[in-house]
Order: structure tokens, then sequence, then C-alpha cells
């Protein structure tokens, strides 16, 4: 069994929580571990949140997931006004930046970033149900 949901929200810090919450239905309904789901939780989380923090330039973003039986993958997408995605180092003591996108390399496979100045970012991440 497979499922697509994509969603337009607006970039507010209230869309957080409500793509957390499809996420899980999501993965409930396909009767995913939930421990992958739990890190999927944190992924989308973090991805949510820079876009709200950070997508100057937009109102809007666009999440987009597909779940099957044994692999998720998750894009987020807006069209703000990008950033380097080279530029963000490992975060440490005195780095407060940086640590979403530290998390989400950590807990999901296949992390891709794509981001070009005034014409938006892209994070696409996955992760394998074994």
């Amino acid at each position: 069994m497979r499922m697509t949901v994509q969603v337009d929200l607006p970039r507010e810090t209230g869309s957080v929580p409500a793509v957390r919450r499809l996420l899980r239905c999501a993965l409930a309904s396909l009767q995913v571990d939930s421990q992958y789901g739990a890190d999927l939780e944190i992924a989308i989380t973090e991805a949510c949140a820079n876009v709200v923090d950070h997508a100057d330039g937009t109102e809007k973003f666009e999440v987009r997931l597909e779940v099957a039986d044994d692999h998720c993958a998750i894009d987020v997408r807006d069209e703000g006004a990008g950033f380097d995605p080279e530029s963000v180092g490992r975060p440490g003591a005195d780095n407060e930046r940086g640590r979403g996108l530290f998390l989400i390399k950590a807990l999901a496979e296949n992390v891709r970033m794509h981001s070009s100045p005034r014409r938006g970012s892209l994070i696409h991440f996955e992760k394998s149900f074994a």
C-alpha cells in the first residue's frame, strides 16, 4: 500500500504541529513502527520550523509525503529567499544555528537540500523501515 499527500500551508508556527499530525496519521494508517515515526516527526518538525523561521519573501510552503509499507519520502519546499546549504556547519556550543539540518541528517536518509537565491528551497529526506 502507498499513500501520497501534498499540502500547501501558511508560513506560520501553527502549520508545524499540523504537519506533524498529518505525518503521524499517515504512518499510523500504514501501521509503521512508532520508532520510525518519532524520527520522522522530529525531522519534519525541523524542516518546517526552518521554513517558518527563515523563508523570508513567501507566505506559504508545501509539504509532500510519500508513505509506503517500507519507506517514507518527505519534501518540504518554499519560495522564499533561499540559503546556502554548504554554509550551514555542524552546530556547536557557540553556534545556535544549523541544529535543525544536523538533526534531519542524523535521523533520515538520502537528505538533499537545494536552494537558490530568490527562488526558494527544497529539503528532501527519506526513511526506510526495516
